[in-house]
């Protein structure tokens, strides 16, 4: 049987030399609100109205970096709520988070930023967002799930199609 120190010289051989850390490592280092802002602009009078509200919501993603290890992700959310007689509620939040990372080539670091983060972030923020409409004092908003991942590739595709076309010449002109 092995004792204590055979299993820290077994794991101390796997290590790099002289203790580089060169291992590819990324990771949520905390979240937090940034900004909520929640706005019931025609109450009391929007409580009285029947009418079933449309609600529109939009969301960004941004990311910038901190230090040569930390970068902060930005999730922003926007909801507003709408019927015939005017505005129900506004609900406008950025939820951030400290993301480390280290020994990353850039292409999987900025899919992290800008996919997988955003995917952890989430349903954090959604929380957030149903808790806001219902302490507001309306039906908690779900919002549905986003599929960061396939957002991001869409992207990244489009902007390819479009460095592609504007190395051929000009671009195609028109509509589509």
């Amino acid at each position: 049987m092995a004792d204590e120190g055979d299993v820290l010289t077994n794991l101390d051989s796997n290590a790099a030399p002289n203790g580089a850390d060169n291992q590819p490592v990324a990771g949520l280092l905390s979240q937090y609100i940034k900004d909520l802002s929640v706005e019931n602009p025609n109450a009391p009078e929007s409580f009285q109205w029947t009418e079933q509200p449309e609600v529109d919501v939009q969301f960004n993603i941004g990311s910038r970096q901190i230090n040569d290890e930390v970068h902060e992700i930005e999730l922003k959310i926007s909801a507003t709520a709408k019927t015939g007689k005017g505005t129900v509620y506004i609900v406008e939040l950025s939820y951030c988070s400290l993301i480390g990372l280290r020994n990353l080539p850039e292409e999987q670091a900025h899919a992290f930023l800008y996919a997988e983060g955003p995917r952890i972030l989430f349903p954090f923020a959604r929380r957030v967002v149903a808790d806001a409409t219902r302490d507001a004092g309306f039906a908690p908003l779900l919002l549905d799930p986003i599929d960061f991942q396939g957002i991001y590739l869409q992207q990244l595709q489009r902007r390819q199609a479009e460095q592609q076309a504007g190395e051929g010449g000009s671009a195609p002109s028109g509509n589509a």
